[in-house]
This record gives C-alpha cells, structure tokens and sequence, in this order.
C-alpha cells in the first residue's frame, strides 16, 4: 500500500489523465495556484506562450532565443520564469484548467509522467531528421512508445569538484585525470577518511547532491554496483539484490563515518553547493550547471578543479538535463513545432549550451566541441563523465512513473541515512514501492 506521501503523486497522475474530481480539488486547493495559473495563458495563432526555469543565465538565454525566434518568424513569444520548486505545481493545473503555456521546460525524470498521460504535443515529424544527430538513449528519453513528444535540449551530469589544498594537507597530492583512473570506492573512502583526519575544524569531506528532486542521483551507486531499479522489462523492481544492498551500504557508511553533514540527506530543505562555496567541504558531488555559480562566489577565495565521480563493477553517473515540449493544447500546435526545432538546431542549442555551461545533446556539437563561456578546465571531466551512461539506466529514470519513484527514493534512503532504518528494510519497501508503480508503467502504455 502506497505511502501518504507517494499517495500525493499518484493522485497527480489521475488528476492530468482526467479521472477524479477529487484529485482536481486536491490539486486547485494549493497554496498560490490561483495566481500560477491567472499568469500563465496558452498562446494564440500568432503568440506563443513559453515557461522556463533555471538559472540566471539560462533564464538570460532563453528570452534571447526567444526575441531571435519571434524576429524570424514575425511573432510574438512571451517568456514567464518560475523556481523550479514551482513548475510542476503550475503546469498540472494549467492542463487541467486549459492555460497551461504552449511550450514549457521539464526535467527528463518528470518527462515520462507527462507523455504518458497524453499531455503533450506529438513531434515526431516536426523533428526531421534529429534522432540521427542525438544518440538513441537520449531520444528515448523524450519518446513515449515510438513517438517523439519534445527535444531533449542537453544533459548535465555529476562529478566531484576538489579542492586541491585541503586535500594536499590530506596528504592527497593528485587526483585522476582520466576516466578509466576513477577512484574506486574503496580508494574513495580512503580519501575520505584522510580528510576527515586533515580537514580544519568545521569542515566535512564532502557533500553528495542527491537532495529533493536529486535523490535519483543515489542510483548512480546502484548503477555502479552493477544494479538497476526495474528489470530488463520495466515491469518489476530488482533493486533488493546484492547490487542493492552493496550501494546502500556504501552511502549509508557516509553518515556513519560522518563524511557528509546530517544536514545533506536526501529530504533536506538545502543543497551542499552552499556548503562548498563557503568552505566547509573539501569535496563536492555536483552538475556541471552549478559552474557559472562557483565562479561568482567562490571568486579567487580557494583553488578547486574537477575528478570523475568513483567506481565500483562499472562507471555510472545520471543523466541529468531538461527537455523542451509543447502542450498539446497550444492553439497554434505548428508554430509550437517550429519553436522547438527551433530550439534543437545546431546554432541555438551550441549557443545555449556554451552560455548555460551545460552539454548539448547533438553529436555533432560534442564532436566539434563548444567554447563555454567559464569552467574550460573543467568541463572536460564532465564531458567524459557523460559517456558513462547506459541505454538501460536512461530507461530506469524516465518511466511513466519516475516522478513518483523519486519521491519514495528520497523518502526512505532518508530512514536508513538518518533514522538508522537497517538497508534491508529500505530495500524492501523500495522495491514493493517501485514495483506498484510498474504497475501504472503497464498500465500507461496499455
């Protein structure tokens, strides 16, 4: 039986396939929606509405896309930026109530939920020849069944950020600087135990950014275990297996062997990168977006450069990213179209990419290479890192139902973490919790 809180997802999932007044009630009922949806509008035969989150420079980005597209085409594009804490709140009950904007920006976990759920416009042939461009794990990240429904616009993904002098006074005097080199876990917690020996007082070894909707950034353990959450099938959870029980363990010993502040769990309100910049961890598990971010505040205060995330039966690391789509109630679904191709050409996603400091999904603008706007010397480590990703582990974390699954990921890694929960009861109720949502996978593609 489905937790409260995993009761919440589930009753989104029926309210935007349209089956319970209730739910729609539930839903009209939270905090600031009225307002979410008075200002957010479907666009027009000549007007496109969009909706974006992200950072200021992506944000920045965005509307010079957005006013680059409207010149060509003799249209107007309205540009709305919400938090990401707001975006699903605000496009659910837009669908519902019919104002959700024309074009929206989605998180490849929450993807699966949306085209599952025959939300959003079919692309397919709008996208030409794309898929020839972009490899097919990363298409099948925006695809429902055998069809398109939007642009996976790039990826980011995990490495550790380092800081050289603190781990120098560990007597740590390089790190790797090749893929195949990655520490392995057990060379891993050898450093971290160095460090917890050196650090100054005050500081941590380091912080892992698995919090909130991060928390499927665990599986990257699992994926280095050599497990998975589903079988090959999607059908049932194998997560409660060796490989399972070796990841939790290992993250479990974080907390134990206190390398990472209490206050960086799965289920915390903030995120360990502000314990970076200010100097209470000597290491930092984090996305290539957080780049532009380190640059204005860590400035010149400490020296800090970028390894490859370790391993352990393989190298893993979690795509990461967002992707572009459009309602399929826009009102003019072919200019919708148009914007997203748009969005996907070489020319808009390398300028999007090399401003935003993220990585594009067109093997033709990894190939050829991008001139980021800061991190030069680090954004190799990441590029390198990305190329670690399996077809198999992209189809763990875009199911139908991963928005859900995340959810009970955060949950109950929390009571092993924190509560001391021991790693085979987690494991069990992750499983019976992922296999129920497997169900609604089937069910969604029935």
């Amino acid at each position: 039986m489905p937790t409260s809180e995993h009761g919440t997802t589930l009753r989104r999932r029926t309210v935007l396939t349209g089956g319970a007044v209730v739910g729609l009630g539930a839903l009209t009922g939270c905090a600031g929606l009225t307002e979410r949806v008075s200002s957010t509008s479907r666009g027009a035969r000549d007007r496109l509405t969009v909706q974006v989150y992200g950072t200021d420079t992506e944000t920045g980005i965005y509307q010079q896309l957005a006013d680059r597209f409207a010149q060509e085409q003799g249209v107007t594009v309205d540009l709305t930026v919400v938090p990401f804490a707001d975006f699903a709140t605000g496009i659910d009950a837009g669908l519902i109530s019919g104002t959700a904007p024309d074009v929206f920006r989605v998180d490849y976990p929450t993807m699966g939920l949306y085209s599952s759920t025959g939300q959003l416009l079919d692309v397919t042939e709008a996208l030409g020849d794309l898929a020839d461009d972009v490899p097919a794990a990363l298409m099948a990240a925006v695809a429902h069944g055998d069809r398109s429904f939007g642009i996976p616009q790039h990826v980011d993904t995990s490495a550790v950020v380092v800081r050289p002098d603190l781990l120098r006074d560990a007597g740590i005097t390089s790190v790797p600087d090749r893929l195949e080199d990655a520490w392995s876990w057990e060379e891993f917690a050898d450093v971290a135990d160095r460090l917890s020996q050196a650090a100054p007082d005050g500081t941590t070894p380091f912080g892992v950014n698995w919090q909130a909707a991060g928390a499927f950034r665990w599986l990257n353990f699992l994926f280095q275990a050599g497990g998975h959450l589903y079988d090959t099938d999607l059908s049932r959870a194998v997560v409660d297996d060796d490989a399972g029980r070796r990841a939790l363990d290992f993250t479990a010993s974080f907390f134990e062997r206190g390398w990472v502040p209490d206050s960086t769990s799965t289920k915390s309100a903030t995120y360990p990168d502000a314990l970076f910049t200010s100097g209470k961890l000597a290491m930092l598990f984090a996305g290539n977006f957080l780049l532009p971010a380190f640059a204005d505040t860590i400035g010149k205060r400490f020296e800090y450069a970028a390894t490859y995330l370790p391993q352990d039966q393989r190298q893993a690391s979690e795509l990461g990213g967002n992707a572009i789509v459009a309602s399929r109630q826009a009102v003019n679904a072919d200019l919708a179209a148009e914007f997203l191709v748009f969005l996907a050409s070489p020319e808009a996603m390398g300028d999007f990419c090399s401003a935003s400091v993220l990585l594009p999904t067109r093997a033709s603008l990894v190939e050829r290479g991008l001139d980021f706007a800061l991190g030069r010397d680090l954004m190799p480590v990441y590029a390198d890192q990305i190329r670690t990703i399996e077809d198999r582990d992209v189809a763990d974390v875009t199911t139908p139902t991963f928005a859900e699954v995340n959810v009970d990921l955060a949950n109950e890694l929390e009571e092993t973490f924190l509560g001391g929960r021991p790693v085979d009861d987690t494991l069990r109720r992750l499983s019976e919790q992922v296999t129920a949502g497997a169900s609604l996978n089937r069910a969604s593609t029935a």
